[in-house]
């Protein structure tokens, strides 16, 4: 029987890389990978499903699951994971000091259903006891005008959006017109080095040490997202690809550790990760549900109560028996 030809859509990663090159090969695909921007990936994707498999933000994935969509499953292979206390931007006059500060202000956010907005409300809400409805809501671009949301919504009672086509989350920061904004891509005043912005918790290191051993929680950005139709004809497919990008990504890990010669652009890279492989018990990113759920539970059960997700969800109602149960520790 010839390969089974699947294409892939997935960004640039290490941990990925060896797939992407062709070096690490899913027994019995033959498998053709983009790599494409996160933005247009997940943009052609969401609204055009424009290949077999794809990165998918976990946002927009659950939200969709939660309202009976059926065209996608998901592999438990999550490309991008970050922490999340650094993502909070203000203007460096500002009066607000911590996350704790921003009850009763004025907060932007790129779109309500963006993952990282739902770790970041999921720490005002449970790591400050701030509600939703105490924060006056600003939606737009980040840097660039006219950005809408693309799942619907469920919002709770007491939640507005103040939605603006017409400017960015980095103009009404600088203007004032917004006291902080919350974002994964960061405004570009701040990339700029722009001395007018910083981050609120300018320290964030620490803190998202503790939050870890504290929660377990270790943030979930996106997902491999699968073609139902692709699935279902092939399910054999998805055990297959997960393999791959497993042993894809230990490779990375491996090159991580090397100490004879660097095989990253960063002073003492190997140094790096022993330090934190305690931390981690070993295993820096895992795959599978198992690994994971204490990151997924905490996370659904914010979506739900954010109104990203239309009813409670759980881990294994987001990916096939088949694979749900892959790397079980």
């Amino acid at each position: 029987m010839p390969p089974l030809p699947l294409t892939l859509a997935i960004s640039e990663y290490d941990h990925v890389r060896d797939l992407a090159s062709g070096r690490v090969k899913p027994e019995g695909i033959d498998l053709t990978v983009l790599t494409l921007p996160i933005e247009e990936i997940f943009f052609r994707f969401t609204l055009y499903r424009e290949w077999d498999l794809s990165e998918m933000s976990m946002g927009k994935y659950v939200s969709l699951v939660s309202q009976g969509d059926i065209s996608l499953t998901a592999l438990p292979v999550f490309p991008s994971r970050m922490f999340r206390h650094s993502s909070f931007y203000v203007r460096r006059d500002s009066d607000l000091k911590a996350i704790a500060d921003l009850r009763g202000r004025r907060v932007g956010l790129p779109e309500w259903a963006q993952t990282a907005a739902v770790y970041t409300r999921g720490l005002l809400m449970h790591e400050h006891g701030i509600a939703l409805g105490d924060i006056k809501w600003v939606q737009a671009g980040v840097n660039q005008a006219g950005r809408v949301e693309k799942v619907k919504l469920k919002l709770p009672a007491g939640v507005e959006i103040e939605r603006r086509p017409d400017t960015s989350l980095n103009a009404m920061l600088l203007a004032g017109e917004v006291d902080a904004v919350m974002t994964a891509h960061a405004p570009a005043a701040f990339e700029a080095g722009d001395p007018r912005v910083r981050r609120l918790v300018e320290d964030f290191l620490p803190v998202e040490r503790d939050y870890w051993r504290r929660t377990g929680v270790f943030p979930i950005m996106h997902c491999v997202a699968m073609k139902r139709d692709v699935f279902d004809a092939h399910p054999w497919a998805a055990m297959n690809m997960m393999t791959a990008f497993e042993t894809a990504k230990r490779r990375s890990v491996e090159r991580a550790f090397e100490a004879t010669a660097s095989r990253f652009p960063i002073p003492w890279s190997f140094e790096h990760a022993r330090q934190y492989r305690d931390l981690f018990e070993g295993e820096y990113w895992p795959y599978g549900v198992a690994a994971n759920r204490s990151t997924l539970e905490p996370f659904l059960l914010w979506a739900h109560e954010q109104g990203v997700c239309h009813r409670q969800l759980t881990p294994e109602e987001l990916f096939p028996p088949e694979v749900a149960s892959a790397f079980k520790v």
